[in-house]
């Protein structure tokens, strides 16, 4: 798949827009299960953090007393005031304590219930297959479903309920700082001025002007952070890789070429970071400059009015909390842009992962759909059946097929694609083409494809996937094992390992047609799977569809070497060069996708475009 296609891939799910990625969240959250658990939740924070606020404004009143004995020097007043100071942040630590549990509790059910979500929507039915085939968008969906669902989830958590604590406390202390506001007058060159709110209008203007350049510094970092997490992923995908696969590039004495493979993946995420550095590094010259100023900046607004007379110490220090507590609120944008910027690009990858899903099944619109039905008859029928991909058109040799139960049929294809195409539209995976494919009852058939799957857990478990190990009479594992040449298994049935790391490709194979000795399946279909087989295994295997699975069809796609007379029919699958090809998508800007960047897949497949 070339680079344009991956970017494709992507760029076909359009950003919808902010609000309507969050309306689309939203709506997610409100249909879960825990609905009322994230109302309660939002309540008690709501709740807590508004006491927290009503503990900021006692704080604040506090300095007018406190520094006021100070200047005076009573000790008795000095002494009471710290009492008063120890009520209160005995208070607010009580708060901040139950403002952490329930941020954390907060976290955990919206991780629970977005994770659930994108699995749910991921594997459902022909998804998770058609996803992989469906260009960038479709790479490495573990990234999107692991690490940046549990990104979103505590960004969002955390820049949420700072941004409800500073618009409560802007409530708060704007009156506050608006009433303080009035011993305080603008004096310039010996004139005075009278400025109703003066202070409120000082701390609108100084968190203004330091939003607004965050804004225009700190914007970048969002398309920037995107790519970012597009290129990790890459990067772990080609680790994982090189990880399952180092039995076979020590043989090969293969280690350099990896090592450079590597630092290809590599390349990408550190150039993103480099100009990620420079990103934030330009907007801490804003947000760090505005910090600092910070400090004396509410002192110098309010020093004519100090110094006139109008203000004592303690009264200057409660106008500065109130300062401070208005404009730390108005600054939240400025001190929190990096994070929103980081924030924001995750949010656009999981909405536009959870928006392909869900549109899965409207791609490929415009191009034709093979008819697809379950018969009452049982047969397999194909009537002028035509496969389109991107490339090319497959079709069968004869226009009309019947196969009766007990056929043993074999098709034959030129390319690898075609056969796994053809394959995949029996199954239903594949819907694009043109023509009928009529089935027997699902449950009576045993798709085998040419990657046999083995499922974490125990080796009877594998065996039994999909139906529950309860489905088999215990003796019928060891049997099956005895049956296929795999007795040496027999001890670690029972055993929890990661069999598909632990057995060879031909020991999982053997154990994909050793199922097929439980479930006895009346149709099986099988993709390439007897061509991986050893001349052994596969003259066991044949013998078991003689013998214990006599009654079965065998529909097999494959390479002609594997007639040995067993089969007795023989189909061809040809190209058709006036068939119908899968319609392009239309182009869109993409949003996640580095021109020239390395992306890996693993799919011999086209999907529609």
């Amino acid at each position: 798949m070339s680079q344009e296609d991956r970017n494709e891939g992507e760029s076909s799910f359009r950003d919808e827009g902010f609000a309507r990625q969050l309306l689309g969240m939203a709506r997610s959250l409100m249909a879960a299960p825990e609905r009322n658990q994230f109302l309660l939740l939002a309540f008690a924070l709501c709740a807590v953090v508004g006491a927290t606020a009503f503990g900021q404004i006692k704080l604040n009143a506090w300095n007018h007393p406190f520094y006021d004995a100070l200047a005076r020097k009573d000790m008795e007043e000095f002494l009471r005031q710290l009492w008063n100071f120890a009520l209160i942040a005995g208070g607010l630590l009580i708060l901040n304590v139950a403002q952490i549990w329930l941020n954390q509790m907060t976290k955990l059910k919206l991780r629970s219930r977005l994770t659930r979500n994108l699995i749910d929507l991921w594997l459902g039915p022909t998804r998770a297959f058609r996803l992989a085939n469906a260009g960038e968008i479709g790479v490495n969906p573990d990234q999107r479903i692991h690490e940046d669902a549990r990104h979103l989830v505590e960004l969002t958590t955390d820049l949420g309920v700072g941004l409800l604590q500073a618009t409560l406390l802007l409530i708060c202390f704007i009156g506050v700082l608006w009433v303080l506001s009035e011993g305080v007058a603008l004096t310039l060159f010996g004139y005075r001025a009278d400025i109703p709110g003066y202070m409120v209008w000082a701390a609108l203007l100084y968190s203004g002007a330091a939003s607004w350049m965050s804004w225009r510094v700190g914007r970048p970092l969002i398309a920037i952070n995107a790519e970012r997490y597009s290129r990790e992923a890459d990067l772990r995908f080609a680790l994982v890789r090189a990880n399952e696969r180092n039995d076979a590039i020590a043989f090969y004495g293969g280690e350099e070429d990896e090592k450079q493979r590597l630092r290809n993946e590599l390349e990408p995420v550190l150039s993103i970071m480099r100009r990620l550095v420079s990103g934030v590094t330009r907007l801490t010259w804003v947000t760090a400059g505005y910090g600092w100023f910070t400090i004396v900046a509410p002192i110098v607004v309010a020093a004519p009015g100090f110094f006139s007379g109008d203000l004592s110490l303690g009264g200057l220090m409660m106008v500065v909390g109130a300062f401070n507590q208005v404009q730390l609120a108005l600054r939240w944008f400025v001190d929190n842009f990096s994070v929103i910027a980081d924030w924001r690009a995750t949010m656009i990858r999981i909405s536009m992962f959870r928006r392909a899903l869900i549109e899965l099944d409207s791609l490929g619109d415009k191009s034709g759909r093979i008819e697809r039905v379950v018969n009452e008859a049982d047969m397999i029928q194909f009537d002028d059946l035509r496969v389109s991909s991107a490339s090319t058109c497959t079709r069968l040799s004869e226009r009309h097929v019947t196969i009766k139960p007990g056929e043993r049929i074999l098709i034959i294809a030129r390319s690898s694609a075609g056969r796994s195409n053809f394959f995949s539209a029996i199954a239903g995976l594949w819907p694009w083409g043109s023509g009928r494919i009529s089935v027997p009852e699902p449950a009576s058939m045993m798709f085998m494809s040419s990657r046999p799957y083995l499922p974490p857990g125990s080796l009877r478990t594998a065996l039994a996937y999909p139906a529950p190990v309860s489905n088999f009479p215990e003796a019928a594992f060891a049997e099956a094992l005895d049956r296929i040449g795999l007795s040496h298994l027999k001890p670690g049935l029972d055993s929890l390992r990661r069999w598909d790391r632990e057995l060879g490709g031909d020991e999982q194979q053997s154990l994909h047609f050793a199922r097929l000795l439980l479930h006895k399946p009346r149709w099986i279909l099988i993709n390439e799977a007897l061509d991986a087989l050893d001349e052994e295994t596969r003259a066991i295997v044949l013998d078991i569809f003689t013998l214990e699975l006599a009654g079965a069809t065998v529909l097999n796609v494959g390479r002609p070497d594997t007639q040995n007379g067993f089969f007795s029919r023989v189909l061809h699958l040809i190209d058709d060069p006036g068939g119908e090809r899968l319609a392009p998508r239309p182009e869109a800007p993409a949003i996640a996708a580095s021109p020239g960047a390395p992306v890996a897949t693993s799919t011999n497949a086209s999907y529609p475009g």
